[in-house]
């Protein structure tokens, strides 16, 4: 059977250039569009195969879009202002890129064409106490990063044909074109490099994942597409939905020398709070099963043997 082709609009990013990395070994012909403003190195790896390709242009001026689009069978759209302090910098450029952007090729892919578009399950905003967030709960975004993205998911279920949905939990994990602003990385990171950890408002929730799970979640998706059409899933380890105090007791079992301390006069910019149900993907055949205790044992030795390294981060 004929591979698929795909086209990965901001492939070459944290998640991008792993992912691109699995499609590529897979014998999927992949065409990567980026404009690499933080990393021209994440996808050299791959340039040995006849199989990928790299456009490096301005997504943002349509045309570089439009005129590959419907060559594809399948589009995943990952460029994006990622997270909510680069957001609120950027509002302007969050809006084009997050919303604008993805309004635009929704209504460009014709109806033969699938689409996998990755939200993020910060849309939750502050999720009830004792209750769990699911995919019929209340989308209540509390940051410009959330709106966008919850706005361009409605684009996508209201314009497209064929469509799945993955709402991430905070990833975490290694990748090509490394990032030390999401959380567990970050933590992690100032726990090797410092031996110390600062932690402010302890008791927010948050659910977990790691890189791998998700490109495995997206290879899932893609060879099940006919049984996934027109859903959408939340995507997170579910053993992993904790608090960051007791996320990073986890990291000091891993690094017992650093030293934590609780900053009271500081405070989340992005204040979402809840924990998040994966039941729904899990139901179909497919569980996150990377942990958080791997994924901060990858993480200690990636940053250990790296410290000089400049990590161009997302803000």
């Amino acid at each position: 059977m004929k591979k698929e082709r795909i086209l990965v609009i901001g492939g070459a990013g944290y998640i991008g250039s792993s992912l691109v990395t699995e499609l590529v070994r897979k014998n999927y012909y992949v065409l990567v569009i980026d404009n690499l403003l933080y990393s021209k190195e994440s996808l050299n790896h791959l340039f040995r195969y006849c199989n990928f390709n790299l456009l490096v242009a301005d997504i943002l001026k349509i045309y570089n879009v439009k005129k590959l689009i419907n060559d594809f069978d399948i589009i995943i759209p990952l460029a994006a202002f990622v997270g909510a302090p680069l957001c609120k910098k950027y509002p302007k450029k969050a809006n084009a890129l997050n919303y604008y952007f993805i309004k635009k090729i929704s209504k460009l892919i014709n109806e033969k064409k699938k689409i996998i578009f990755l939200n993020t399950n910060s849309g939750y905003g502050i999720g009830e106490k004792s209750a769990y967030c699911d995919e019929e709960s209340k989308l209540n975004p509390i940051s410009l990063y959330g709106l966008t993205k919850v706005k361009a998911e409605k684009e996508i279920v209201n314009n497209s044909k064929n469509w799945v949905v993955l709402r991430l939990a905070t990833v975490f994990g290694y990748s090509y074109r490394m990032r030390t602003d999401l959380l567990v990385n970050n933590l992690v990171y100032h726990a090797v490099k410092y031996k110390k950890i600062d932690l402010f408002e302890p008791e927010y929730r948050r659910n977990f994942i790691h890189i791998s799970d998700v490109v495995k979640a997206i290879l899932f998706l893609i060879n099940n597409f006919n049984k996934v059409n027109k859903n959408i899933f939340n995507l997170g380890l579910s053993s992993a939905n904790v608090t960051k105090l007791e996320l990073v007791k986890k990291i000091k079992k891993i690094i017992p020398a650093i030293r934590v301390s609780i900053n009271k006069n500081n405070s989340d910019p992005d204040k979402r709070d809840y924990f998040v149900s994966n039941k729904k993907i899990e139901r179909i055949g497919f569980k996150a099963r990377f942990s958080l205790e791997n994924g901060i044992r990858e993480l200690k030795e990636v940053f250990k043997n790296n410290l000089e390294k400049v990590f161009f981060n997302n803000y």
